[in-house]
């Protein structure tokens, strides 16, 4: 089912066609004085609508990413290839069907014509796929200030009371006796988890280390809960350590990972977490084997755990692209995304 944006850029390029065949069909009558050309048009503009979809699924699907110079030369060799196949093909049809056309001195005329629609259709479909590109941009980046703002506001209302939590939990821990140690180890990382999530709430960027640490930490609290039903493993190499990445960005898929996937199998499950420095890229990958995602689509998935489609919707607004949620084998769910380096840097 088409969406209204795309049934509305069709009729504008029907109508498009429709101008430029009666155009053309005016100044056929005008220099022939005979009105019956109408098969002659129709075919016409049916021939180049034809050669014109390989060329627009090229430009507009395959090489849509490539710098504007690299398009113009590949234009300039598909501006030769479409004028000159449809002379050929419509000079053929018109033979065989008994259909006028130019002939003699004034198929120049056709050749002319041909790569002037050309240059004039594709030039209008690319200034058209610009100012939508540039009206999704200024609503990302609307969108971005405006969650930047909500950021600050929340920033702000956790400066409020960050001290009184952490005299609590030096007051709870001074209360523990020496002999609970592991109760007294819960307490410091829980207090180093809020104190990280206020300092992500601060910054825009943080190196990966200090995120795995803030991973490490939460799931070192969850087995406390699930003990051995509960085991991960953290594959990150040193060259990526110092490289900065939004904070909070592995935290909630692996908490959906432990709720989703782990916590409702009796015997539990294991988590992975891994990333990758490829090129200009960070490759994120975050795997369990636990309850899997059965018949479920990305948009059900994503209704599931708000901690994956709130990071869904930030790397989106971010990046342009989210998450891909893959079905591990031989069970449980695989999410994997890319951060560009050029962008967090």
């Amino acid at each position: 089912m088409f969406r209204e944006a795309q049934k509305r850029e069709i009729a504008l390029l029907l109508i498009f066609y429709f101008f430029m065949a009666i155009n053309y069909y005016v100044v056929l009558v005008i220099d022939t004085g005979v009105v019956r050309h109408k098969e002659a048009i129709f075919l016409n503009y049916v021939l180049k609508a034809l050669l014109s979809i390989p060329i627009w699924w090229l430009f507009f699907r395959t090489i849509a990413s490539i710098p504007i110079w690299k398009k113009i030369l590949i234009h300039t060799l598909t501006l030769s290839a479409f004028t000159v196949i449809w002379v050929f093909a419509y000079h053929t049809i018109c033979d065989y069907m008994d259909i006028f056309r130019l002939r003699g001195s004034r198929i120049v005329w056709d050749y002319y014509l041909a790569a002037l629609f050309y240059i004039i259709q594709f030039g209008i479909i690319h200034l058209y796929v610009y100012y939508k590109e540039l009206q999704e941009q200024q609503l990302i980046t609307a969108q971005l200030g405006k969650l930047s703002l909500q950021s600050e506001l929340s920033a702000l209302k956790a400066q409020l009371n960050p001290h009184f939590l952490y005299n609590v939990f030096n007051t709870i821990n001074a209360a523990i006796p020496p002999s609970a140690k592991p109760a007294r180890d819960m307490v410091n990382e829980l207090s180093d988890l809020f104190r990280y999530q206020l300092k992500a709430s601060r910054e825009e960027r943080v190196i990966v280390e200090e995120e795995l640490n803030f991973v490490r930490k939460y799931l070192d609290l969850e087995k406390e809960r699930f003990g051995e039903r509960l085991k991960y493993q953290l594959h990150v190499g040193e060259e990526v350590l110092k490289e900065k990445i939004p904070p909070l960005i592995f935290q909630p898929i692996v908490e959906n990972a432990v709720k989703h996937g782990i916590s409702p199998l009796i015997e539990g499950g294991e988590i992975t977490l891994s990333v990758l420095k490829e090129g200009g890229s960070l490759n994120i990958s975050i795997e369990d084997n636990g309850r899997g995602i059965g018949e479920l689509a990305k948009t059900d998935l994503l209704k599931e755990g708000v901690g994956l489609s709130n990071t869904e919707e930030r790397l989106k607004k971010m990046y342009g692209k989210g998450l891909e949620l893959l079905a591990n084998e031989p069970r449980g769910l695989l999410v994997k995304f890319s951060l560009p380096l050029t962008h967090v840097i």
